[in-house]
Order: C-alpha cells, then sequence, then structure tokens
C-alpha cells in the first residue's frame, strides 16, 4: 500500500528554522515526483517545491525561493523540505504528494496532477 507520512512541523518564531519530512512507504522514490504543498486557512491550496523521480530537478514557489530547499534521502525513502527565514505567511499545512513525473513537470505546482497525499503536519509562524 503506497503511503506519504509527514513530519516535523510546529510552531516556530518569525526567522526561525524548521525541517519536514515526508516519509514514503510502497513505492521508492524514484518512482514518482514528490512535492510539498501548503494550505493556509480559507486559502487554496499552493505548490510550494517539487523534486523529480531522478532527483535532478528541484522547483520552488517564487515567494519560498532562497529560504526553502528540498532534498532526499533515497536509503531512507525520505523527502525533506529545510526552511529557513519562515514568515507568518508560512503558516500553514503542509503535505507532501507524489505523482507521475511525465504529467507532475509541466505544471509542479499542480495538485491534481499527484496522486497520493500525506495527511499533512501544521506549521504555525508566530511571536
Amino acid at each position: 500500500q503506497l503511503q506519504l507520512v509527514e513530519s516535523g512541523g510546529g510552531l516556530v518564531q518569525p526567522g526561525g528554522s524548521l525541517r519536514l519530512s515526508c516519509a514514503a512507504s510502497g513505492f521508492t522514490l524514484d518512482a514518482f515526483a514528490i512535492g510539498w504543498f501548503r494550505q493556509a486557512p480559507g486559502k487554496e491550496r499552493e505548490g510550494v517545491s517539487c523534486i523529480s523521480s531522478s532527483g535532478d530537478k528541484l522547483y520552488y514557489a517564487d515567494s519560498v525561493k532562497g529560504r526553502f530547499t528540498i532534498s532526499r534521502d533515497i536509503a531512507k525513502n525520505t523527502v525533506s523540505l529545510q526552511m529557513s527565514g519562515l514568515k507568518p505567511e508560512d503558516t500553514a499545512v503542509y503535505y507532501c504528494a507524489a505523482g507521475p513525473f511525465r504529467w507532475v513537470r509541466s505544471s509542479w505546482y499542480a495538485p491534481h496532477l499527484y496522486d497520493y497525499w500525506g495527511q499533512g503536519t501544521q506549521v504555525t509562524v508566530s511571536s
């Protein structure tokens, strides 16, 4: 059974850092692109970052470029999102999702291109 489980969310002060993890089971990371999305209350789900199934293509939303870094650990079958310089507007539930890269690569930020989703982890940036 294919499953994604996020962890690492929490409460952090503005300017702080958090590292989110997405543990995959039931498949290997070279089979799917993995995207990170977030959804704040009353807002649509938005793409934050994506790593291709080959791991050599990385994508970021303009709002997080230079602050967030996506990476993966093949041995642990885990994708991470290192977030630094956090702002109150980064507050949201963060989700990881898996989708075929041949579909995802054209519009990696589009949630409907991803087939499998985790349950989400809350990130709150507040003083």
